[in-house]
């Protein structure tokens, strides 16, 4: 864009100058500076970026941070937190464990509809008499609630206490009624440094009773278990099923208690049981998980669910061939240079916390990677920051992970995220496709000049008509790359190396070799029509309409970088190219045939079968650049040039 101005400003002084040598000997040499130099393509390659922006947007992934787009592109890990990113974010009370039976729950989602079954040869009566005081604790200790949209059942409140909600109704418990009966009197609310909720309430006969549920490992430390390898074999068993897992407690207060303290619940705790959801895995997030492989990009699962539950989830995305499992625990008795080497390895990182996560992206990024991270709470932020990409939650993500992240996704799913890298790697080639056309498109026209120069014949355009071409192009084939949609096969390649130039070998190759073939052609074209004796003002014509048709020719051979253009797709083009190129034509004919454009450019009409060898000439120009490509590919020097 700003070529096009500063050719229109040196094209009216031209046109009110032409007629002095010396000005336009002058003209010619400022004109030459306007073509070699590619003003343009700060403009072009911000208007790439905000294309980019807008296609990302329609898919859920809002960037606020402009520099992500290309960066996405990039990606080489994706760490993602499980529950709702990777599954559905639906969880349903399935397993019921007392100390005495398992239950299975019927039913999916948080519909309140369903049977509750002893597992095995138990008497059913006494199962659920054993089961109701954990039921009873879930749905006390919980500040979930159902309501019914149409015909759809939705939880206000965390996911997992929606589920607790409907296990009680199955199990003939009205909520409503319950939690009327119990008074709640006070709270210890949640926090992942504790890893438990308590509530104290009143009974039906005014006894005071503390509820308790959170992380199996946490109710344990306040409780005597008794059979302690009864409770980790069922742990382990619902976590090989791809079950979370919950553990529930109670104890009884001293009457007139009004308030708890953390010392209250640090013992005497009596365990009721443990309950195990299932939260199923997002259908598209193991697709996008497979297209993720396929690029080379790895996926790393970080979750605060127990180990076993998470490699179950794992195994069912397909996270890995054999996904390995590491927990928080063990991350901590890792120094920081073991678990750089011990990270690539690593698929699933289970019972984290967010300083873990920190901890993660370094080591990551230690290796050369390029990470992009998902997160939710405040304490993300740091994480976020730290990442190559912060990707935050739109649903249930907090406003300070939002603030710190560059990307927000509105639908909390990791089929978004890759998306946005397919943008992003997108973006990235449409950036090269601009590099790749406008710089060696300006050589040939430079070099074509100067040569004449140098070698003492006639110029074979005049400065105005340098200007012109510049003008034209800018105005219309200058902008249409960054239009162009996702290349086939960009999810399958791997992604490039931190610090790769943007103008790579390939490019500067490209820029060589097409401005010699421009220069070449275009000069060909001069010196055929002189030698016709047509005239150098007619020689000169030939020479815009080439390089135009040239342009357009090797536009099309730079719309595909990996693969040939000559396809079916690659012919039609796009509407933006379409519409581009026949405002170019439509440009030239006026510039050829139209009597007051002869008078300010001393251009000619020409035959049809000028314009029949100009076109050949094109084509012929295209054909070689893609026995170029296909020649470089099969001696293994397009991907090596290309990274």
């Amino acid at each position: 864009m700003v070529r096009a101005r500063g050719g229109l400003a040196l094209f009216a002084f031209a046109v009110l100058a032409r007629s002095y040598d010396w000005v336009d000997a002058l003209i010619a040499v400022v004109a030459l500076a306007v073509g070699i130099v590619p003003e343009g393509l700060p403009a072009v390659i911000t208007i790439t970026l905000a294309i980019g922006v807008r296609r990302m947007a329609a898919r859920n992934a809002v960037i606020r941070k402009l520099p992500a787009v290309e960066t996405l592109g990039a990606t080489s890990v994706i760490c993602s937190d499980k529950t709702g990113t990777l599954t559905r974010n639906e969880m349903t009370a399935r397993r019921i464990i007392s100390a005495r039976c398992t239950m299975l729950a019927s039913g999916s989602g948080y519909v309140p509809e369903g049977h509750i079954q002893v597992v095995g040869a138990g008497d059913q009566a006494e199962a659920m008499a054993a089961s109701m005081p954990l039921i009873r604790c879930g749905l006390l200790c919980n500040d979930a609630s159902l309501r019914k949209v149409g015909e759809e059942w939705r939880v206000e409140g965390d996911p997992m206490e929606g589920a607790l909600c409907a296990l009680a109704a199955k199990a003939g418990v009205d909520p409503e009624l319950e939690r009327s009966e119990w008074e709640r009197i006070d709270e210890i609310p949640f926090d992942a440094a504790h890893r438990f909720m308590a509530t104290l309430c009143r009974g039906p006969d005014g006894a005071m009773t503390l509820f308790i549920k959170g992380a199996p490992e946490a109710i344990f430390a306040m409780t005597s278990p008794g059979d302690s390898a009864y409770w980790e074999n069922a742990i382990a068993q619902a976590g090989s099923e791809g079950e979370r897992v919950l553990a529930f407690g109670a104890k009884a207060m001293a009457a007139g208690t009004h308030r708890i303290a953390f010392e209250d619940v640090m013992a005497g705790v009596e365990l009721l049981g443990l309950v195990g959801f299932i939260d199923p895995p997002r259908l598209e997030a193991r697709e996008a998980i497979a297209e993720c492989r396929s690029a080379g990009i790895a996926v790393k699962m970080i979750t605060g669910d127990h180990a076993a539950t998470a490699l179950a989830i794992a195994r069912q995305l397909d996270l890995a061939d054999d996904p390995q499992v590491m927990t928080g625990l063990d991350l901590e008795k890792l120094s920081d240079e073991e678990l750089e080497q011990a990270v690539n390895r690593i698929s699933v990182f289970a019972r984290t916390s967010p300083e873990h996560k920190l901890r993660i992206v370094r080591a990551l990024q230690a290796q050369g990677n390029i990470v992009a991270m998902t997160g939710d709470g405040v304490n993300d932020a740091p994480s976020l920051k730290q990442a190559d990409v912060g990707v935050a939650m739109g649903i249930k993500g907090t406003e300070a992970s939002k603030e710190a992240a560059s990307m927000v996704l509105l639908d909390d799913n990791f089929a978004s995220i890759v998306s946005a890298v397919r943008e992003g790697r997108t973006v990235y080639d449409n950036i090269r496709k601009v590099i790749s056309w406008e710089i060696p498109t300006n050589g040939g026209e430079t070099l074509a000049v100067v040569l004449a120069i140098l070698l003492g014949f006639a110029l074979p355009m005049s400065a105005t008509q340098i200007l012109w071409v510049n003008l034209i192009l800018a105005a219309t084939l200058g902008l249409v790359l960054a239009f162009e949609p996702t290349e086939p096969g960009a999810m399958q390649r791997r992604p490039r190396e931190r610090g790769a130039p943007l103008l790579s070998p390939f490019l500067l190759w490209r820029v060589v070799l097409v401005s010699v073939l421009f220069a070449a052609v275009t000069l060909g074209i001069f010196f055929y029509t002189l030698d016709q004796g047509r005239g150098l003002e007619v020689a000169r014509t030939m020479v815009v309409n080439m390089f135009i048709v040239a342009e357009i020719f090797y536009l099309f051979n730079v719309r595909y970088l990996h693969m040939t253009s000559l396809t079916w797709r690659g012919t039609v083009g796009t509407p933006a190219v379409l519409i581009a190129i026949t405002v170019l034509i439509l440009g030239q004919a006026l510039f050829t045939y139209a009597p007051f454009m002869n008078a300010i450019f001393h251009s000619r009409p020409l035959t049809f079968a000028d314009l029949a060898l100009l076109v050949v000439a094109g084509a012929a120009l295209m054909l070689l650049l893609e026995v170029e490509k296909h020649v470089m590919r099969r001696l293994g020097w397009f991907e090596e040039l290309n990274d």
